[in-house]
């Protein structure tokens, strides 16, 4: 084996990965966004967990992909780590599929005639044809997509091709037989598949290269079947990479798929050998073919399933004893729901935004309701724990909006598109309205510390704002975690006559210092509150703002809010009525 076969085994090698990698892709964007949804939402079972991951895994030709997605599941708290376990089985046992395609590698045709256009080469061609012609010349995306499958098994089966050319030499090769007869020893044969595995990063890639070896006649079932449990080992590392970073129950699912893979090599390496050891199996020296090493991958990765699955609870034990629970980070425990495994899988990232937005949003208006609270009774313990919720919105938002710029950066539906506009204007909006909580609960531990009582006059109006701020929160937060664009309508009303009430009792309490009814301590604090009180409303007038232009396929909130006090139209004026009458002053 000369130095340009080694060059066409490493190019073979290139072509195979690339090809499975396009082939994925492509199946997953036909698939379409809901796959990654379907995969958690349907795992209620084990068996169902196992059926879901081998699908998932048949479909995006992956083991490591789908583990690393659960990974990112319950790391976020989607799913729970039973689940987790039997979706990972599934994987383990779906990943076995590369090989039966790979064997279309060995279809015959070569006796000339029409047998020839049933060649592996002749089918070749036609596919890669067909899938340039739908990549290059349709506009539909998923006829795009269907080009890029196409394409990408193309590619994966002129890789396995350039790999069976590559290594034909070698059948003649007494050095190289001589060093397959080593790998027949079951600790060097799971060594040498563990550590191939590792360095390829994908166990489809090392069982066709082994398929590949096969076709030259050279590879026995000695050789074959300790390095099938190598692979099966080595397909863990990618998965265990992608722990790195994540939260206790995210390393508890990663690690899960090295002790399946490990458990299983083991118990059936040991069976095997041990009842050799008795009736000395007559097969061991077996000529293997692409068809009998993806059989035997099939058989193994089954069995060990088939093995292990009533031992879920078992499994789920044992990695909580190795990485036990930490304690839990409170309001902002939602965070980590925000996945950068999840970037990949658009529909998953935006439906995680959207469950910490929600979080977020649900936040900041208890923030408000404990700021008001702090007005009618300060304590000291309550004002800190508002400043420590103050600044977990802060960080909310910085998670939040860093995420969701990266969002923008993935391919996207109009829809996926308009969400993540709509949670990017909202989250700043939920921020200072935090802010502004801050602010009151300020005021409150003034008034406190300098021991200010408004007048029964100003105590009754700053009621009414108060209960009118909180019901434009109220109506607010609920249409937005709703998504409830009907009921977005009615802020804007309520919006305007918190406006109008701020000027109202503005004028109302310069009157009472004019009167000596109040001190300038007393103007300067109620000023702030009303300030305050007017910005919240502001900011929820933006949220409702955004969800109704958003809905319309337009984003102009200075032209909505102006058509709308231009027009004034029959429901706007009748909620500004219905809302004078129950906040009166």
């Amino acid at each position: 084996m000369g130095v340009s076969d080694v060059i066409t085994l490493l190019g073979g090698v290139a072509l195979f990965l690339y090809g499975m990698s396009l082939m994925g892709d492509g199946l997953k964007k036909v698939a379409g966004n809901k796959l990654e949804l379907v995969l958690y939402r349907l795992s209620s079972t084990p068996l169902k967990g196992v059926l879901l991951g081998t699908g998932v895994t048949a479909v995006i030709q992956s083991s490591s992909a789908t583990s690393v997605m659960v990974v990112g599941f319950v790391n976020s708290g989607m799913m729970k780590v039973r689940q987790a376990i039997s979706i990972v089985m599934g994987a383990i046992l779906g990943t076995s599929i590369t090989g039966w395609v790979l064997c279309l590698s060995e279809i015959g045709g070569t006796g000339g005639g029409w047998t020839e256009l049933f060649s592996t080469a002749t089918l070749t061609g036609i596919i890669s044809v067909v899938g340039i012609v739908l990549r290059m010349f349709c506009k539909d995306l998923t006829k795009h997509h269907i080009g890029d499958i196409l394409l990408g098994f193309a590619v994966l089966m002129y890789g396995m091709s350039s790999m069976s050319g590559a290594v034909a030499p070698l059948k003649d090769s007494a050095a190289f037989i001589e060093l397959l007869t080593r790998f027949s020893n079951p600790l060097l044969g799971v060594l040498v598949g563990t550590v191939f595995t590792c360095i390829l990063q994908s166990a489809s890639a090392a069982v066709g290269i082994l398929q590949a070896l096969a076709i030259t006649g050279t590879i026995t079932f000695s050789v074959a079947f300790p390095i099938t449990l190598g692979i099966a080992i080595g397909a863990a590392v990618p998965v265990l990479l992608s722990s790195l970073g994540a939260s206790v129950k995210g390393k508890r699912t990663a690690y899960v798929y090295l002790l399946i893979d490990v458990i299983g090599a083991a118990f059936w390496g040991v069976v095997f050998y041990a009842v050799n050891a008795a009736v000395h199996f007559p097969f061991l020296n077996t000529t293997m073919t692409t068809v009998t090493i993806a059989l035997l991958n099939t058989i193994f990765r089954f069995a060990t399933v088939l093995l292990l699955t009533p031992m879920i609870s078992l499994l789920e034990k044992l990695v909580t004893i190795l990485f036990p629970d930490k304690a839990s980070t409170g309001a902002l425990a939602d965070i980590d729901r925000l996945e950068e495994r999840f970037l990949a899988h658009p529909a998953l990232a935006i439906e995680q935004s959207r469950l910490t937005i929600d979080s977020m949003a649900r936040q900041a208006q208890n923030n408000i309701l404990s700021a008001f609270a702090l007005l009618e009774k300060f304590d000291d313990d309550q004002f800190a724990a508002l400043q420590e919720d103050e600044e977990a919105i802060d960080h909310y938002e910085d998670k939040l909006g860093t995420y969701l710029i990266k969002i923008t950066s993935k391919e996207l539906t109009p829809r996926q598109t308009a969400d993540v506009s709509k949670y990017l204007h909202t989250i700043s909006d939920l921020e200072r309205i935090s802010d502004h909580s801050l602010n009151i609960g300020e005021t409150a531990q003034e008034l406190y510390t300098k021991k200010i009582v408004f007048s029964p006059t100003g105590a009754r109006e700053l009621k009414v704002m108060l209960s009118a701020v909180t019901r434009i929160l109220e109506i607010t937060i609920n249409a937005f975690l709703d998504n409830d664009v009907a009921a977005a309508y009615r802020v804007e009303p309520l919006e305007e006559l918190i406006d109008n009430l701020c000027d109202e009792m503005k004028l109302h309490h310069i009157d009472r210092l004019q009167s000596g009814e109040c001190t300038l301590n007393h103007g300067f604090a109620f000023n702030d509150l009303l300030t305050n009180c007017e910005r919240v409303s502001d900011h929820c007038s933006n949220i409702a703002v955004a969800m109704i232009e958003l809905e319309s396929d337009s984003f102009d909130t200075h032209e909505y809010i102006n058509s709308v006090m231009a027009m004034h139209s029959h429901r706007f004026d009748e909620y500004y009525a219905e809302y004078s009458k129950e906040f009166q002053i």
